[in-house]
């Protein structure tokens, strides 16, 4: 089912969410550095160039969800803010990343274009209306513990601000433990409330499944991103990188830069059929 709820990210009226056209976030999991980031972030572009298609570099400054004490977490704030902030400068591109706490919002959006509330925190009414009061868009990531219908509680919670910048993204509900499953009835329950966005990478992950890491699958990772776009979506989300096996974090999920353009080729050609 076609929803019929748009937004314009702030500042950038070339990025319509939920228009009709396929819009891609993706980058790193994490700032791990300036030059990893500007690498990833130069590639995407040319790449999302070359395929036409809308394009938000993602990367989170905190990973603050980490199975263990021990992993990596972040550079810092402030440098990793820095580097996302040169990013966009230099690419003239929007930018996402994660909140955890209401008091990053403020801070936070003097940068990002788009806020995004991790999956663990999608119910935190105080966190969802500091990102609302912020006017800038809101990616909210369905809790492996939620039902789709029920995201529209947390979409209401966003708009109750007056800010109507609200998207959803699908990455996989918990299936028994260390295990996620991705239904894709979720996608039109939760088209009725908002954009959808699906998450192909984080949707192949294994919680926890690496004795204190999380582990992954990465070669779903195409078949789930075509079976949803088939489904009907606004966005896909991937996280990519170099080498992702060497990646600080999501190393078993993240795709490698050198297959995302053949990803893109695929899943755009069946979005321009569904659509």
């Amino acid at each position: 089912m076609k929803h019929t709820h748009t937004y314009t990210l702030h500042n950038d009226s070339r990025v319509t969410v939920g228009d009709g056209s396929l819009l891609l976030i993706a980058g790193p999991c994490a700032v791990e550095s300036a030059e990893m980031a500007f690498e990833i972030a130069e590639f995407m572009v040319k790449i999302t160039r070359r395929c036409n298609i809308p394009y938000v570099f993602k990367a989170s400054f905190d990973k603050a969800n980490r199975t263990s004490v021990d992993s990596f977490r972040s550079i810092g704030m402030e440098k990793a803010l820095t580097i996302l902030s040169d990013i966009k400068v230099k690419y003239d591109i929007p930018v996402l990343t994660d909140i955890h706490e209401t008091r990053h919002a403020s801070v936070v959006s003097e940068v990002a274009d788009i806020l995004q509330i991790p999956a663990f925190l999608c119910r935190q009414t105080d966190l969802l209306i500091a990102a609302g009061k912020t006017g800038k868009a809101v990616n909210i990531k369905r809790g492996q513990f939620m039902a789709p219908d029920d995201m529209q509680y947390a979409v209401n919670k966003v708009k109750s601000t007056g800010n109507l910048r609200v998207s959803l993204t699908e990455r996989g509900a918990s299936f028994g433990y260390h295990n996620l499953v991705v239904d894709m009835r979720s996608l039109p329950i939760m088209r009725q409330y908002a954009p959808v966005i699906f998450d192909a990478t984080h949707s192949v992950q294994m919680p926890g499944g690496a004795k204190g890491t999380s582990g992954g699958n990465r070669e779903f990772v195409p078949g789930l991103a075509r079976a949803a776009t088939a489904m009907g979506i606004d966005g896909l989300f991937l996280e990519t990188h170099p080498d992702p096996d060497k990646a600080k974090s999501d190393s078993s999920s993240m795709l490698p830069l050198s297959d995302v353009e053949q990803l893109l080729t695929t899943v755009l050609k069946i979005h321009t059929i569904v659509e």
